[in-house]
């Protein structure tokens, strides 16, 4: 399955987390310190919540595309390529709490989109969500 994904940065995560709750009518997924994530069967979207400064507007973070597999984040990195665009690839790079391979591209706008799949998450490796990742310090690739 693929879905969209939609990474905020926000002000209060705890606001966000309770309005959008309420907007989809599903609690998050995952939640850690400064971190919220809510898989969405309906519209299929992955909602990604990363706390940031205190008293700023809510801001993009970055876009994404989840798939099932490192098989499809492979063949996506050759379409991509294939079509002219720059890529920068990371393969079993810890990040939002789980082990991950994935592709970024910038769009025209310079807005970051990433094609990933989540191979395993922290839960599932038996590690403090700690080590396997900080999501304001790795879900972004602005460069």
């Amino acid at each position: 399955m693929s879905r969209v994904q939609l990474a905020l940065n926000v002000a209060d995560l705890e606001a966000s987390v309770t309005f959008y709750s309420k907007l989809f009518g599903v609690e998050p997924t995952k939640r850690r310190p400064g971190y919220a994530n809510f898989a969405i069967a309906e519209p299929p979207l992955k909602l990604v919540l990363i706390e940031g400064e205190s008293g700023q507007d809510t801001r993009l973070d970055h876009l994404g595309i989840e798939v099932g597999n490192t098989d499809q984040v492979t063949a996506a990195t050759e379409r991509l390529k294939e079509a002219g665009l720059a890529t920068f690839e990371e393969n079993d790079t810890s990040c939002c709490y789980a082990l991950q391979d994935k592709v970024w591209i910038q769009g025209p706008g310079r807005e970051p989109w990433e094609v990933y799949v989540v191979k395993v998450d922290a839960d599932q490796l038996g590690k403090s969500p700690a080590v396997v990742g900080d999501a304001a310090a790795c879900c972004t690739r602005n460069g």
